[in-house]
């Protein structure tokens, strides 16, 4: 498919540009060497939170409704990952970003390239990625990091702190990224970057502040990249757009973004499925198979934006109101391997076709504020939230064809249709959402602030509306109608021991739509209400300015979908996750960069079906999870780093029976780059290899499909500040 991008001889000339300028006219080109500080805090005027020593990670972040808030101050575990590592290990989305945390493990979307990411051994899907606190806003399925300041990772349910997320999941955890915004100093910086597969990408990063006191600011982020990816046969194209403007005034704070996102991958490598009738699990084919077939495709375009505003009535006082829209549109054509044997790799496979538009509006408003009584500290916390949105959809599968998951051989475009509804080329509209809430809560502070006590609830109110599907000249009348509102609750206490050390505990809630009966049951479109998830979790924290820890322990109980019991469809069933978790970041030594941790999780069913499968494991669900990075500035030679990381995950369950599981896997990644100056301009260089050792495994089985690692990539690339 020939592609011919508009920005790139622009981008081509201004690096030629800056590379002829570094040339002397009166002698050779001389490279300077320079050392690169790696405690580059966040300038003073910035809203975030600081880093740790060494850049890589945030002493804190944004917590919903409890805004901007330290690590040490909250009964909460939150990891926020920063540019600065997204910009060393060359992290293309925000996948590759979370790969660092030992709380996370990824796979795809059912037949599409969706990423999915099990945090606490639970989904969160990226419909329901929030963008600067606002749910609803950023494209779907996959994120460019291209634009991206903070990758914010809260561990644990959160409908207090955010509300019930648009499609239900992140019931383990959730994730909001900050976008960048101009600094103090002017950013110019360009970036080449291209893998050994010849897949080639520019990135364009421009920022600016002007006007008294630097009060306004710009920033523009331009990126494509196009080319086959590791995967045999399979090509990639992306672009993205993302324009942020900003005021900070002495009270006032104004900030808009405005973005545009493109993806399509053609030749998809989808999970696979496991078939009624397999009883093992095959062995995963070589790492860069391609097991999908050449007419598969999917094209995700999405246009978004969103307006937020901060107000500081006092010192004690401030408010905030923000709202944000985005337009999808998803088109392609599916084709995912259902096994037939595992022995063989012999499997079938079926094509479909599942366009989807989507236009979502979010709005949130909230005050904070301190203030005291008596020896009682308190901040209070008053916020609102709300999120519509409207689903179009039609679709077209076919009837099968077989193939093989090992020795793959082309199979025609399937013609022949097994089901459908709905027009493709004109999707109606198939249901509508709105979500809001109201939430309140006080964090009181005794013995000067080092006992904090927390307390709050949010209200939630659920609509759903359900269509049928268009037909031609008919739009499809309402099929299901749901309206429920319920209340979660939220207690949490921190204890700091020493200024360096805190303990606390929390009861947290997450929140999604209850299930709706269907098929041929007697209850069929009785509504069933909201499903709560419940977590306590109590651990310790530590803050060594240099470096940091956290150690926790956790219970989360979460409501399965429930079944079929005769001719009733109940909602029942329970699956509970047990986990302890130890993570370690920052510099202990000057230039010495760690990130390590590790996860222990059980998982129990309780209440299934018959109690066939009582007191089984949970699907998808790793028994452990290994992390370890570092990243070392090599002595004597300034402007050279090297890192390493390590990745290694336990066995987990495929089936609710437990009769079929994935063994353990490890993953090995490395990287070297290199910083100096050309006649004052900034030069970067780095290459990251993944999967070193090309190591074939099966890295999910989430859902019930099975996920596959990525093969071995070769990033690199090239970065010059002019």
């Amino acid at each position: 498919m020939a592609y011919t991008c508009p920005m790139r001889p622009t981008l081509i000339a201004l690096c030629c540009s800056v590379g002829l300028s570094a040339q002397a006219a009166d002698g050779p080109l001389v490279l300077d060497a320079t050392a690169v500080n790696a405690d580059a805090f966040k300038p003073a005027s910035s809203p975030l939170p600081e880093t740790f020593a060494g850049g890589q990670v945030a002493r804190g972040g944004q917590m919903g409704v409890l805004g901007n808030q330290d690590m040490m101050d909250v009964p909460f575990t939150l990891t926020s990952y920063t540019a600065q590592l997204i910009e060393d290990q060359q992290a293309e989305d925000i996948g590759d970003v979370l790969l660092n945390d030992p709380s996370v493990r990824q796979s795809f979307g059912f037949g599409n390239q969706s990423q999915v990411f099990v945090i606490r051994g639970l989904p969160l899907s990226g419909d329901d990625v929030a963008f600067n606190g606002l749910y609803g806003v950023l494209p779907r399925q996959m994120i460019s990091t291209d634009a991206v300041e903070r990758v914010e990772l809260f561990k644990g349910p959160n409908a207090f702190l955010n509300g019930a997320s648009p499609t239900g999941t992140g019931l383990g955890g959730n994730v909001n990224l900050q976008p960048k915004r101009a600094d103090d100093i002017p950013t110019r910086r360009y970036t080449q970057d291209i893998t050994t597969d010849g897949r080639i990408g520019e990135h364009l990063d421009i920022g600016q502040r002007f006007g008294e006191d630097n009060r306004f600011g710009a920033r523009l982020n331009l990126s494509q990249r196009e080319g086959d990816t590791a995967v045999d046969d399979q090509n990639q194209r992306s672009k993205l757009f993302v324009a942020g403007l900003d005021y900070r005034g002495d009270q006032l704070r104004v900030s808009s973004d405005f973005g545009y996102q493109k993806q399509r991958v053609n030749h998809l490598r989808n999970s696979v499925r496991l078939g009624a009738g397999v009883t093992d699990i095959p062995h995963a084919p070589s790492a860069d198979h391609n097991y999908g077939q050449d007419w598969s495709w999917t094209e995700t375009e999405d246009t978004f934006g969103m307006l937020r505003g901060d107000y500081d009535f006092n010192e004690h006082w401030s408010g905030y109101l923000a709202g944000g829209i985005k337009h999808t549109r998803e088109t392609g054509f599916y084709g995912t391997p259902v096994l037939t044997s595992a022995a063989t790799g012999a499997a079938t496979i079926a094509g479909s076709q599942i366009p989807h538009n989507e236009d979502n509006a979010s709005f949130m408003t909230g005050l904070n504020g301190r203030f005291q009584t008596g020896p009682v500290s308190h901040q209070l916390n008053l916020g609102a939230a709300s999120i519509w949105t409207e689903q179009e959809n039609a679709y077209v599968f076919y009837k099968s064809q077989p193939t093989n998951i090992y020795d793959t051989l082309p199979v025609p475009r399937p013609a022949s249709v097994s089901a459908s509804a709905g027009l493709l080329s004109d999707p109606g509209v198939t249901g509508k959402t709105r979500n809001r809430s109201v939430a309140l809560s006080d964090t009181l502070g005794l013995f000067d602030d080092t006992l904090l006590l927390t307390a709050g609830f949010r209200r939630q109110q659920l609509r759903v509306e359900g269509y049928a599907y268009r037909g031609t000249g008919v739009d499809g009348g309402r099929t299901a109608f749901y309206d429920e509102a319920v209340t979660t609750p939220v207690y949490g206490i921190v204890y700091k021991l020493t200024p360096a050390l805190s303990l606390y505990a929390n009861s947290i809630q997450g929140l999604a739509q209850g299930a709706t009966a269907s098929g041929e049951v007697v209850n069929v479109g009785q509504v069933f209400p909201p499903a709560k998830t419940k977590q306590v979790e109590a651990g310790i924290k530590l803050d060594q300015q240099r470096y940091g820890a956290n150690l926790a322990v956790y219970r989360i109980e979460r409501p399965t979908d429930g079944y079929r019991e005769g001719n009733v469809f109940v909602q029942d069933g329970q699956q509970i996750n047990k986990g302890v978790e130890l993570s370690v970041f920052g510099e202990p030594l000057q230039g010495l960069r760690l990130m390590a941790g590790g996860t222990r999780m059980d998982t129990e069913l309780k209440n299934t079906q018959n109690g066939s499968n009582d007191g089984n494991h949970a699907v998808g669900v790793p028994t452990f999870q290994l992390n370890a990075s570092v990243d070392w500035d090599v002595p004597g030679l300034p402007g050279v780093a090297l890192n390493a990381r390590m990745l290694r995950t336990g066995g987990q369950y495929a089936n609710p029976a437990n009769t079929l599981s994935l063994p353990t896997w490890n993953r090995f990644d490395l990287g070297a780059r290199y910083r100096f100056k050309v006649q004052d301009k900034d030069i970067t260089l780095r290459m990251n290899v993944e999967n070193v050792a090309d190591t074939s495994y099966w890295a999910s089985a989430n859902g019930g499909y099975l996920t596959q690692g990525d093969p071995r990539l070769v990033k690199l690339s090239g970065t010059v500040d002019f």
